[in-house]
């Protein structure tokens, strides 16, 4: 089934079950300064939810539908691998106070099962957190549907979503999971959580559902990456057959679909904001590939997707794809010029020529062999630190910086890196990490699901580590020093002749560059929230502190 089947599919099914199809959204938010770029289908609909608008009045109806296209890039460091998108489109129904769990959960399950053909593997629930009771009625409203089907229950760090800022509508979910793979998020959104993070009940209780069209068409053709889908198959073709790796084939790939929708969406590069992020990714792909290549990843782009979302226009992205090419060419034959000026370089400057004039560290490192590559990799890492963080902060409202609770769980990264190898054995590696103010994520590397035991058996060692009041200290030593004392660190990680390691009190030692808090005392009780599969071989875990 090819992806613009599945599409009509989904639209035909809502809309004739009493849904209005309403268009996509654009990618630049309408009123909301809350969020660089449309993240979620619900984002246009946001009045209904508050009663600000009344869907009757606007729509003919209380139910919606829509696909709508989105833009991420808080992780745009990582695209390149088998997952990580910056443009995605969004199926999702939404109801402003007309069906409530039981319509919804019918909804969704005939459409997977029946309408796509899709087995469910299993469906996860609210199991209740700070005083927001246990979803049981949508674990009964599964187990009447199927009552031999799975139902996981997980806390607010997995099945409870929301607000997009500082405040708004939010709720806990119910998902479904096929091959293992998140595919169908429902929310009910039934409060209204305030600045100072109480919540308080909704006078109009709301559906409002996500579904990764990627995602959606993988599991539908049975392929092992999103790139492997007809929505990419135009695109990756182009490189089938040049000796580029699969990490590059993918940023093209991912980079050219966002591009194109940003700048058809009115939107040109520069210096602030999402016009920032459009300059980011169009540097990202002119530094890697020639015009020729770029411009038949464009056309590729329009042949896919140029029926389905007519604004798309060819000659003005590659109009604007060229002006930027100019400027990012002088920009060079700037940062040549102040590099040809240098003596001498430190770390600092380095960055500054790699980040403001794009100019490629290989060039750098021609003048300056004996540059300190440790330190231009954590000026590096600082500004992808800075840069993540400021995009989850926008995300969510608030403003740029590290928070206490992100530094908390930075420390009990190193807790449960450590948990996991002793209780799991010393073949376990970190492969990357992601952290909020709400929680953490870690992935590692490890074959199999974990037992009930086995997380039992890390939550207790961490909580125990907690309670004994570790130290939290940190020295910087040789390389091959810390190697010889047992210090670890992220797989695959590249480090210089010397590195920052911190020592927890004698339990973990790890290459790092911090902050970290200075004892483990503080950090509260330690919870997992979910593990699940990422990849062959690979391993999350979702973990709060209480």
């Amino acid at each position: 089934m090819q992806s613009e089947e599945i599409r009509q599919r989904f639209l035909s099914f809502f809309e004739k079950r009493g849904h209005t199809i309403v268009p996509s959204a654009s990618v630049v938010p309408e009123n909301d300064s809350s969020v660089l770029f449309t993240t979620a289908g619900m984002q246009q609909f946001k009045p209904y939810y508050l009663g600000k608008k009344e869907a009757m009045a606007d729509f003919g109806s209380k139910n919606t539908a829509s696909i709508q296209k989105s833009v991420r890039t808080f992780d745009i460091e990582e695209v390149g691998d088998e997952r990580h998108l910056t443009f995605f489109e969004m199926l999702g129904n939404f109801s402003f106070g007309g069906y409530w769990k039981e319509e919804a959960i019918k909804y969704a399950h005939e459409f997977m099962t029946k309408e796509m053909g899709l087995e469910i593997d299993y469906v996860t629930v609210f199991e209740g957190e700070d005083r927001v009771p246990e979803d049981k009625e949508s674990e009964n409203i599964w187990k009447s549907i199927d009552p031999n089907l799975t139902v996981k229950k997980f806390g607010r760090a997995d099945n409870f979503w929301g607000p997009t800022g500082e405040e708004g509508p939010c709720g806990p979910t119910t998902e479904i999971y096929v091959k293992s793979i998140e595919i169908w998020n429902i929310v009910f959104n039934e409060y209204y959580q305030n600045k100072d993070k109480t919540l308080r009940p909704l006078e109009t209780k709301g559906i409002d559902t996500g579904m990764g069209l990627e995602r959606l068409v993988m599991v539908v053709q049975k392929v092992p990456t999103v790139f492997d889908t007809d929505l990419f198959s135009g695109l990756m073709q182009l490189t089938a057959k040049s000796p580029l790796d699969d990490k590059k084939k993918r940023i093209l790939a991912d980079h050219s679909r966002a591009i194109s929708f940003i700048i058809s969406d009115g939107i040109r590069p520069d210096n602030k904001g999402r016009e920032y992020i459009l300059r980011r990714l169009l540097r990202r792909i002119l530094a890697q590939f020639d015009m020729e290549f770029i411009r038949l990843s464009i056309d590729a782009v329009i042949a896919k997707y140029g029926k389905t979302h007519k604004e798309l226009k060819g000659d003005l992205i590659l109009e604007i794809i060229d002006q930027e090419r100019e400027q990012y060419i002088a920009a060079l034959n700037l940062g040549m010029r102040e590099l040809n000026k240098l003596e001498s370089i430190n770390s600092q400057t380095a960055f500054h020529l790699y980040s403001s004039y794009g100019l490629p560290l290989d060039v750098i490192k021609d003048k300056f062999p004996d540059l300190d590559m440790q330190a231009f990799e954590k000026e590096f890492s600082k500004h992808q630190e800075v840069s993540k963080l400021g995009m989850e902060q926008k995300f969510k409202g608030g403003l740029l910086g590290t928070s206490e609770m992100e530094v908390k769980y930075h420390t009990t990264t190193h807790l449960l890196h450590e948990a996991l190898r002793q209780v799991l054995g010393k073949e376990v590696f970190q492969k990357g990490s992601n952290i909020t103010p709400e929680r953490l994520r870690f992935d590692f590397s490890f074959v199999r699901k974990m037992t009930e035991e086995e997380k039992r058996a890390v939550e207790e060692l961490v909580n125990a580590k907690i309670k004994e009041a570790l130290p939290v200290s940190y020295e910087d030593i040789p390389l091959e020093e810390a190697k010889k004392k047992g210090a670890i660190g992220l797989f695959e990680e590249k480090y210089g002749d010397k590195v920052r390691v911190y020592k927890v009190g004698d339990f973990s030692l790890e290459f790092c560059g911090g902050p970290h808090v200075e004892n483990t005392a503080t950090l509260g009780k330690f919870k997992i929230a979910k593990e699940e599969a990422v990849s062959t071989g690979t391993r999350r875990i979702k973990a709060v502190l209480e």
